[in-house]
Parts: structure tokens; sequence; C-alpha cells
């Protein structure tokens, strides 16, 4: 059974309890039952909806800025390893250093200047930055230490490829949207019914009502744009930028 179907099953029988037991009391109510004994239940239920509400949407801003967050690492750590790679090959004779170096840039300009675009606009790497980090890779370890002090240099030069290869794969896989369309049901139905709340209220035409009325709604609506905002964290306004590459490489930027 598809999960949206056990969803909507689930919601439409929670309805259908209330309802079905609230009925059922109703008619079993004796006659002389004061209904003005017992609290205002819309109002009740009007605060405990808001507070739900309030926890979940803070719980979603903060899943989605979390997730911008460990975005700009993935991008920090990749841009570190390269950089460590470009250091670290000065043991090697000139032409292999100067080989990986050019290798490395040419690397790190495609990513600032083409993937960066193609991750923004499709959502996903370019194979051409994977064939590019694949050069680097192969300069690497395909050279052959001539002496102690080259061979001291070659394993941490592996390990920054490594690192630099798990740096970009994890930034791939975040170029997406982070929060499940679920949630987003959620948080839009949840909107729908707490603004609705305030109708049922029965709030009057004065100034002072209808200011705050619609200062609430514009508050939820601004705050489900700040978590559409975050979600992508690589194509959208407050989005994890290629600043590290920059800061580390400053001509990559052509």
């Amino acid at each position: 059974m598809p999960e949206w179907l056990v969803l909507t099953l689930a919601m439409v029988a929670a309805c259908a309890v209330v309802v079905v037991i609230t009925l059922v009391r109703a008619r079993r109510a004796p006659e002389d039952e004061d209904p003005d004994e017992t609290p205002d239940v819309i109002e009740y239920m009007t605060m405990w909806i808001g507070v739900v509400y309030a926890i979940v949407l803070g719980l979603a801003i903060a899943g989605v800025w979390e997730a911008r967050s460990v975005a700009q690492d993935h991008v920090q750590a990749e841009a570190q390893a390269l950089h460590e790679i470009s250091e670290r090959v000065r043991a090697y004779p000139p032409d292999v250093r100067d080989r990986i170096r050019a290798d490395v840039n040419t690397y790190v300009g495609h990513v600032v200047t083409t993937e960066w675009k193609a991750m923004a606009d499709h959502g996903d790497v370019t194979d051409r930055g994977t064939e590019l980090l694949g050069r680097v890779r192969a300069d690497v370890t395909d050279y052959q230490p001539k002496n102690d002090f080259e061979a001291q240099s070659y394993q941490p030069l592996l390990d920054q490829v490594a690192a630099a290869d798990q740096a970009r794969n994890a930034r791939a896989d975040s170029t997406g949207s982070t929060m499940p369309g679920v949630v987003w049901f959620g948080l839009l139905i949840g909107a729908v019914i707490t603004i609705g709340m305030v109708f049922a209220l029965q709030i009057r035409r004065t100034a002072r009502e209808l200011v705050l009325a619609g200062m609430f709604s514009a508050l939820i609506a601004f705050l489900l744009f700040l978590i559409w905002d975050f979600d992508s964290p690589y194509s959208r306004g407050v989005a994890a930028t290629a600043e590290p590459f920059l800061h580390l490489f400053p001509h990559a930027g052509g």
C-alpha cells in the first residue's frame, strides 16, 4: 500500500472517530446538560493547533538550515582537500608538480564556473567534473616516488584525493531538496488549518483585529517561504556558495 494512501486513510480515520464520538455523545447527553459549564472548546483547540504547528515549523526550519550548513561544510572540505594536494606536491619533481597543480586548478575552475550553475539549474553535478577529478586522482596514484622524501608525501596525497572525492560525492547528494513531499503537505495543510481557526473565532472587523490577523497570516507565509528557500542548499536565495574554492584558489573564477 502506498505511503500517501496510508497517510490519507489515517487522517480520515482520525477525523471520523472524533466526529462519530462527538455525535454519539451529543445524542446520549441528558436534556438538562448545560454546555456553558464547559470551557470554550474552540479557543482550546485553536491554542493547541497553534502550539503544535509552531513546533512543526520550528523543526522544519532547523532541519533545512542544518542541511544548508552541512552542504557548505562539504564544499569547504572539498576545497581544503584540493588545496592540500596542490601544496603537498611540492615534494615532487617540477614537471609532475606542475601537472598535478594544473589539473587541480582546471577542476576547481570547472566547479566554480560550470558545475555550480548546473547544480543550481539541474540539481546535479557534471560528468566533466567527475572526469577532471579522476584525472587528478590518476596523476597522484600513477606517480612512483623516486626517494624516501617523495614516498613520505605519497600516502598523505592519496588521503587528500580520497577526501576530495568523498566531499564531492556528499556535495552531489546534497543538491536536491531536503524536505520530503509529505512534510510539505503537512506544512501547507497546517497553515490552512491554523489560519482557518482565526475565522472560527469569528473575529470582528475592528482595525486592531484585522491588523493582527493579517500579520499572523503574513508571518506564516514568511516562515514557509524561509523553509522553501533553505530547502535546496545550492540553488536558492540563502544557498551554500563556492566561496571556499575562490578563497583557496583565487584565480579559479576566471
